[in-house]
């Protein structure tokens, strides 16, 4: 076998080199990475355990990423550890809670508005596709191009997803202006 062809098929991943996920900078995304939960859940304390699953699976061994793209990272892991949560929830039986738990305080408290509860619950309500490029882009505050990497989609479906979603969450929420 020639010597380039050595070189091809022992580099998996041509075109940059990969970097260790570095554990003690997670925290960094923690905020982010809630709000994003619980605009795919549409519960706060779903999304409290959304999070800690997907810490819990991105920490369980090491992981390489390519470039800086540390919240793309964790937000496909988010996403695809809800995924997972939700067909093993349609295996389980129903369960009820049983009451409030006392409040986890952090930098920003989302409890502290019914108006963002709402906000939360329209977003959840949405659609799968427009729910994950809204979170995407007005929560996580990845840019478009970002947004379409981490969703794997083209930077223009991302726009356009985007729009529907912002469109639908201000009917949701009784804006006047919105198109029903």
């Amino acid at each position: 076998m020639p010597r380039s062809s050595i070189a091809r098929v022992a580099d998996p991943h041509p075109g940059g080199a990969l970097r260790r996920l570095n554990p003690d900078d997670l925290g960094d995304h923690l905020d982010r990475l809630y709000r994003a939960a619980w605009a795919l859940c549409g519960n706060r304390h779903e999304a409290e355990d959304l999070v800690q699953d997907t810490y819990a699976a991105v920490l369980a061994r090491p992981r390489f990423l390519r470039g800086d793209d540390d919240l793309g990272y964790l937000l496909r892991a988010l996403r695809n550890t809800q995924v997972s949560r939700a067909r093993a929830k349609g295996r389980r039986p129903l369960t009820t809670e049983l009451g409030d738990r006392p409040e986890h305080r952090t930098r920003w408290d989302p409890g502290a508005s019914d108006e963002v509860s709402a906000l939360f619950a329209a977003i959840g309500a949405l659609p799968k596709d427009f729910r994950e490029a809204l979170v995407a882009i007005d929560l996580i505050g990845l840019s478009y191009r970002e947004a379409g990497r981490a969703l794997r989609v083209r930077e223009a479906t991302i726009t356009t997803r985007v729009h529907r979603a912002r469109l639908r969450v201000a009917a949701a929420m009784g804006d006047e202006g919105a198109p029903g």
